[in-house]
């Protein structure tokens, strides 16, 4: 099973920008499809956006549209969430997750998680 430590996360001023990694081990990352999801305090965790195994489609949720994306780097076994124009609504826990398959933006279908990155954004 592949393990996943996310990176990057901290506190940033309202329309700043954040770059969040995502590393593998134990096993190479393009054979996964790749989701990164977000859970505030007192809520759900969230959907965030998806990439493909190679790269080649990518799905941001509403919330992130225009604002977000995602990349990976085969060379490296790392995902990247790219945040731009944040808001404090922003304000999460972000998780990166793993699936064998195609693109999925429920939870439930990932099956590796790393432990998360705190992000903060003030107003």
């Amino acid at each position: 099973q592949v393990q996943l430590v996310e990176s990057g996360g901290g506190l940033v001023q309202a329309g700043g920008s954040l770059r969040l990694s995502c590393a593998a081990s134990g096993r190479t990352l393009s054979t996964y499809t790749m989701g990164w999801f977000r859970q505030a305090p007192g809520e759900e965790r969230e959907f965030v956006g998806v990439i493909s195994r190679i790269g080649s489609s990518t799905y941001i949720a509403d919330s992130a549209k225009g604002r977000f994306t995602i990349s990976r780097d085969h060379a490296k076994n790392t995902v990247y969430l790219h945040m731009a124009s944040l808001k404090p609504e922003d304000t999460a826990v972000y998780y990166c997750a793993a699936r064998l398959g195609s693109i999925a933006t429920l939870s439930g279908d990932y099956s590796s998680w790393g432990q998360g990155t705190q992000v903060t954004v003030s107003s």
